[in-house]
């Protein structure tokens, strides 16, 4: 498997963690009758702290997924994933760097550093999509 292919399933599989993650403190608030089951919020809103920022994290996720996966799926039919292999790790990094920065703290620092991670992720996917199109 390429190295992209391989990121690609690692993103597939951090996305799953974040959402089986909120399934477990959803399931906790349920269990312990502190939420009713079909009472959530979509958008994590209605649950302060460590779940609204788990929910916005996994959410994040699917910003980038799908232009990280069409990438990633067409560099590999045209047999050019030398253009995403040497930068499809550090795609998946920036993703878990800015799920976990989300994750931990809302301050400003924190909003800073995962909007490096942000940026880096969206530049990477930039040049590889401006690298299979014209290059």
């Amino acid at each position: 498997m390429s190295t992209s292919a391989t990121a690609l399933a690692g993103f597939a599989a951090w996305q799953l963690l974040l959402t089986v993650a909120l399934a477990f403190y959803r399931t906790q608030l349920v269990l312990s009758g502190r939420k009713a089951a079909n009472a959530f919020a979509s958008d994590g809103s209605d649950v302060p702290g460590l779940g609204q920022r788990l929910t916005r994290a996994r959410d994040n996720c699917f910003e980038n997924l799908p232009v990280f996966a069409a990438l990633v799926l067409a560099a590999s039919l045209a047999g050019r994933t030398s253009v995403t292999d040497p930068l499809a790790s550090w795609v998946l990094g920036a993703r878990i760097g800015q799920s976990l920065t989300h994750i931990v703290s809302t301050s400003i620092q924190a909003v800073q550093i995962r909007f490096v991670f942000y940026v880096v992720q969206v530049a990477i996917m930039a040049w590889w999509a401006i690298r299979l199109l014209f290059g």
